[in-house]
């Protein structure tokens, strides 16, 4: 890693600006999680509305995905870059232009007039979030150095992650429902603006940790093989897998990923990745099974937002209503998560919240047209979030645990990085999965006993495809459960390494 620049070295921090900023742990844990907060809360916000985007933009079925997938592909492609940016510019610049550019862009957003003005704003969305996200991991590493303050502000900032999504859903009903589909954008504009006005009191003007210029072609590189990756798996529900395009478009992603890692590995000066990072087992196990669970959890909000206003005809506001117990389940995950990690250590607590998530994604599988709420859907939605809301703050914990400050960028990129990118992938991959299992059901006249009427019959094969795409969601949250039990250290996950 090049170090500081000669001319650089005797410049002290506080000329950096006219008016130093002093760390306030209080304020910076503050505005890390206004961030935080608006970050995941527009990774789900705009599922209820989906319905309604598509009616009034006039989007075709097929494309609808790319208003969630824009945002997660730019935010989980750009986020190693975002990390780098922070430590290279400073934290304060990076957290400022970070919450503008994010204003901006949901602005755009709630002015679209055609479906590729709202995905552009969305990928723009994704943008802002690939530079704010990294940052506060990072700051919670750099400003609270004793242990139990950081594990007490790494478990507030993990709780805000995980309630973040399942309040975006909640949201996204309210103002869809109440006022239109474009406030889920507009919503964000007293967001970044108390955001700004946090940052500029809380996070210190000093010098940034790094020299040296970010890795743009990297990030091009990396991001290019995950776009490329995600549009071949959506594109499988018209082009089968063996046919020579989806042949082609995956081989494509693959080469693209491959000139990444030797790109990163032999010749980037300053890589977005040092891939000598992944040599600790928490790091790279942490990475592997946010993935993991980025899909389950991108991919259950998705669907389950599409079973309540497609299957069970319900409003948007009753769809954000319906979402209520899964934003207290995982507050309440959250909340545990410390207590099972000291008790039980970091192998059993992460094995086991995983599998109860497994187990709730297994029973939405078994969810009908016929199905009630207080039996059918809110039995699943706590069980899945308690186990979501304590693998997050656990997995967080052990993936940041004996981080090298100089990196935290870097690690908290990978870590945020992981679960965008594999909820991208989950939903390219089961939403051809739900088309193809829709498609088989209305050819056999329904499923279920939906054969009693047209629109019953259509509820059915509805209901049929988005069942087969929570079986397979169970079964990747199994798969990942079992990584977990297996590769996971015996001792505490939170344990220095």
């Amino acid at each position: 890693m090049p170090g500081p620049a000669p001319s650089r070295t005797t410049t002290p921090p506080a000329s950096r600006t006219s008016r130093p900023v002093t760390a306030r742990p209080g304020l910076v844990l503050a505005t890390v999680s206004v961030c935080q907060l608006m970050v995941t809360l527009d990774a789900s916000i705009v599922n209820i509305a989906l319905p309604a985007m598509g009616h009034s933009l006039g989007f075709a079925d097929s494309a609808l995905p790319w208003v969630v997938n824009a945002y997660a592909l730019a935010f989980g492609g750009l986020l190693l870059l975002g990390g780098r940016i922070a430590d290279l510019t400073g934290h304060r610049r990076a957290v400022l232009w970070g919450l503008v550019l994010f204003g901006l862009a949901s602005v755009l957003g709630g002015f679209a007039r055609t479906p590729a003005q709202l995905i552009a704003a969305r990928a723009g969305q994704g943008v802002s979030a690939a530079v704010l996200a990294p940052i506060g991991l990072t700051l919670i590493m750099v400003t609270f150095t004793d242990g139990a303050a950081r594990a007490r502000a790494l478990g507030i900032w993990s709780m805000v992650t995980a309630g973040g999504s399942a309040l975006g859903v909640l949201l996204g009903g309210v103002l869809t429902d109440l006022l239109d589909w474009r406030w889920v954008f507009f919503v964000n504009a007293p967001i970044v603006l108390a955001g700004l006005a946090l940052a500029v009191r809380s996070v210190p003007a000093v010098r940034p940790p790094l020299t040296g210029r970010p890795d743009v072609l990297g990030a091009a590189l990396g991001t290019g093989a995950m776009t490329v990756l995600v549009y071949g798996l959506m594109a499988t529900d018209r082009h089968p897998w063996g046919s020579a395009r989806t042949l082609a478009t995956l081989g494509a992603a693959v080469l693209l990923g491959l000139l990444f890692l030797l790109w990163e590995a032999r010749f980037a000066r300053a890589p977005i990745v040092r891939l000598g990072v992944l040599r600790a087992r928490t790091a790279w196990m942490s990475s592997l099974l946010v993935t993991l669970l980025g899909a389950g959890m991108l991919v259950g909000f998705y669907f389950c937002s599409l079973f309540l206003q497609n299957v069970l005809d319900y409003g948007p506001l009753a769809a954000g209503a319906a979402f209520l117990p899964f934003c207290a389940g995982t507050a309440a995950g959250s909340m545990v998560a410390g207590r099972l990690t000291a008790r039980f250590g970091g192998r059993a607590t992460l094995a086991g919240a995983l599998l109860l998530a497994a187990l709730g994604m297994l029973w939405f599988g078994g969810l009908g047209p016929d199905s009630g709420y207080p039996t059918g859907f809110a039995g699943p939605s706590i069980v899945t979030s308690v186990g979501v809301g304590v693998c997050m703050v656990a997995n967080t914990a052990m993936g940041t645990s004996g981080v090298d400050p100089r990196e935290a960028g870097l690690v908290s990129g990978l870590l945020n990085a992981g679960r965008q990118c594999g909820g991208s992938i989950g939903l390219a991959v089961l939403s051809t999965v739900a088309v193809a299992a829709t498609r088989r059901a209305a050819t056999d006249g329904g499923a279920g006993g939906g054969a009693g009427g047209g629109a019953d019959a259509a509820r059915a094969a509805l209901a049929a495809g988005y069942d087969r795409a929570f079986v397979v969601t169970a079964a990747v949250l199994g798969v990942a459960a079992l990584l977990a039990l297996l590769l996971v250290p015996g001792r505490r996950a939170a344990d220095p390494q």
